[in-house]
Order: structure tokens, then sequence, then C-alpha cells
């Protein structure tokens, strides 16, 4: 890797929390191979010691990452967690290619569901093409023929956005997320929401929208107040009949302006909502997160934990909190191993200013797929 300036880290400024150590290993002999192997007997005693700490952070947890680093998994995996401690927790998904129904092996609906009795623990993974159809989008025609001051009684079956904006906005399947979203965090029946975020650009495009929102809200009110009197003259003229509320479509877009503003607040707010950027330590993952923070940072929302995902280390080494034996790499006799051991070296030094200020949670390369309760437990230790 080469082209990346490395910010040394000051010694001061080190904390067991935002560093991690960076050791390169010497070169072996590259015929060997293998990994350390266990029985399978071994890794199915399995035992995860659970947190007795009550639940004592932000009300809101948000995911973002590159496609592939394992968003999904951590969301999940945070929730759960969050569930067993007692806190009434919503895990829901914004990425159109959902995966949280295969990462926990159960049918998820588009709506918030419980998952199990015994914790509360509720799922749903967002549809935005469902979301825009039921008109939850927030450009959408919500008061029928009399929307926007009756101009829809004007335009036969065409929505008056549809008709004013020649089809479906940019945009709108998030716009669509962010209406649902917003829906959901305000639900009193969650204490915490964990968002699974759909991949960067995606999730960029989702936080863009309270500005984007609010400036079509406002244009939106002024274009109503502009033309509520000359259709209420044009249906005294030709007889049309009158709106029981004129003002209700107004009061609907005034709701939804406060909501966005709500949402802006909250997501600006370190002590309400944590962004944690997701990352496997690999060169192309490191430009992307460097890349999300600086954006973040444009839209002034704070990233209070990096995930380092799929790093080659023992897992004894990240958490105390599980039993067990797991398959890992063998550093010493296995080339291939020591030549990913040393790219994935290399990347977390080129990547220690994307750690300061933050909360560094490392997760390690598990030889199993990370699906199904037994192993997200065993990553929700990791990520305590």
């Amino acid at each position: 890797m080469s082209g990346l300036e490395v910010d040394p880290v000051d010694d001061d400024t080190e904390s067991e929390d935002n560093t991690i150590e960076v050791t390169p290993t010497d070169s072996v002999d590259e015929s060997a191979d293998g990994f350390e192997t266990d029985t399978l007997e071994e890794r199915s005693t399995i035992d995860v010691e659970p947190s007795d700490e009550p639940i004592d952070g932000p009300s809101y947890v948000l995911y973002g990452g590159k496609g592939g680093v394992g968003k999904t998994t951590m969301a999940a995996a945070t929730a759960l967690d969050s569930a067993k401690r007692g806190t009434k927790t919503l895990v829901v998904s914004t990425d159109p290619a959902h995966s949280l129904s295969d990462t926990f092996e159960t049918e998820i609906d588009t709506r918030p569901e419980r998952l199990r009795e015994d914790i509360p623990l509720f799922a749903a993974e967002i549809d935005p093409d469902a979301a825009l159809e039921e008109g939850q989008a927030a450009f959408m025609a919500e008061g029928g023929p009399d929307a926007f001051g009756g101009l829809g009684q004007f335009m036969g079956d065409d929505s008056p956005m549809d008709a004013l904006f020649g089809g479906a906005m940019p945009g709108a399947d998030e716009a669509a997320a962010m209406q649902t979203l917003l829906e959901y965090m305000d639900d009193d029946r969650f204490e915490r929401v964990v968002v699974d975020t759909a991949p960067t650009g995606h999730t960029l495009r989702l936080l863009q929208l309270p500005e984007i929102m609010d400036t079509m809200m406002g244009r939106i009110i002024t274009f109503r107040q502009r033309i509520g009197g000359m259709i209420e003259g044009m249906k005294g003229m030709f007889g049309g009949p009158e709106a029981d509320e004129p003002a209700a479509d107004m009061q609907d877009l005034e709701l939804m302006r406060e909501r966005i503003e709500r949402l802006r607040a909250v997501l600006r707010d370190p002590a309400r909502t944590d962004f944690r950027i997701v990352m496997v330590p690999e060169e192309m993952s490191v430009l992307e997160s460097k890349r999300l923070r600086t954006q973040l940072e444009e839209f002034e929302i704070p990233v209070g934990t990096v995930v380092v995902n799929r790093v080659m280390e023992p897992l004894a080494d990240v958490t105390e909190d599980v039993e067990g034996e797991f398959l890992q790499p063998d550093l010493e006799s296995c080339a291939f191993c020591q030549r990913r051991w040393d790219v994935q070296q290399h990347a977390l030094m080129e990547s220690q200013d994307l750690f300061r200020g933050t909360a560094v949670r490392r997760v390690p390369l598990f030889a199993d797929e990370v699906k199904g309760e037994k192993m997200l437990e065993v990553v929700a230790a990791c990520l305590r």
C-alpha cells in the first residue's frame, strides 16, 4: 500500500479504547500450510458470559460503512445484547439488500415485530417500495384530491407531486426509508433503535435527506400558500366543493418539517446517537471509511465508535466473556495466514487517524459464518 499519509498518534492522547497494536510478523517458509485446528466438539461448547451492566448509552445506534464489511452483523449483535439486558430494542435495516432475516435465521417483516417472547427484541426491514406505495415519503400527496389546496382535483389520476415533478422524485427510496425511520424513532414502544444502514453512498444520501426534505417542505408550503387562494377562487367560480379543512395538508407538512428538525438534532447529538463506522483491515475499506468520516463531519454528525471487523487475532485477545475454543489462523507456520496478517496490520497502521477521538472495537475473523443467536452473542461480547 502506498500514497496514504499516516499521521503519528500522539502518545499522550492514546488510550486503550482508541489504539490498535500493529505487529508485523517475520516471514515463514512459503511451503508451509494449514490453520490451527480444533474439534467440532470443542467449538460446540461456546459459552458467552452475559453482561450484568445495564445499558447506559445512546438511544440511537447507526452502523455505516462500505458494503460487505459486516454492518448487519454488528447491528443485530448490538440489538440482541441490548434486549438481553432488558432494554426495549428495535433493530431496523434501511439497506435494500436486506440480510437481517438471514442473520437472525428467522423471517423479519417490513413492520416491527417481536422476535422473542423472553426478551424485548423487535426487528423490521424497511421496504422503500412499499413505503412509497403507502404514501409515507414526505413528497407524496397525503390528502387525496384535497391535498395542496385541492390541486389534486385538477390533475386526474396523477398525484400532485407526479404532476409537478414529472414522476417520482430522485431519491424516493431513501426518502421513504427516512420517513419510516422517523416514525420508528418517535415510537414510544422502543427505548433504543439500532439501524443497519445501506452501503456508504446510500447512507450519505439518506443523511442528506433532512436538508433536502426541509428545503422541499419549504417550497411546497410556499407553493401551497400561493395557489391556495387561486384554487379556492376557481372552486367558487365553477361550483367546486369546498374542502372541509383547507389547512389540513399544511398542518401535515409542518408536522413533517418538525420531525425532520428533530431527526437532524438527534443525529448531531452524541449523547443520543452513536454513529459507528464498520471497516475491515484492508486498504479499500480504510479509504472508504475515511471518506465516510469526512462527509459525516460535514453533516456535523460525530462518529463515536469504529468497529474493525475480521481481524486475524485470537478471540481471547478481544474479550474475556467468551469461553470455548475457536479455529484461528496459525501465524507461525501458515504462509497464507501470515501474509494476510501483514496486510491487515499495514491497513490498521494506515487508519490510525481514523481512530482519533473514538472508541475502537475489534471483532476477530471467524472460520464459521456469523449467523444465529449464539454467534451474535459472541460478536456482542466483542462490542461491549
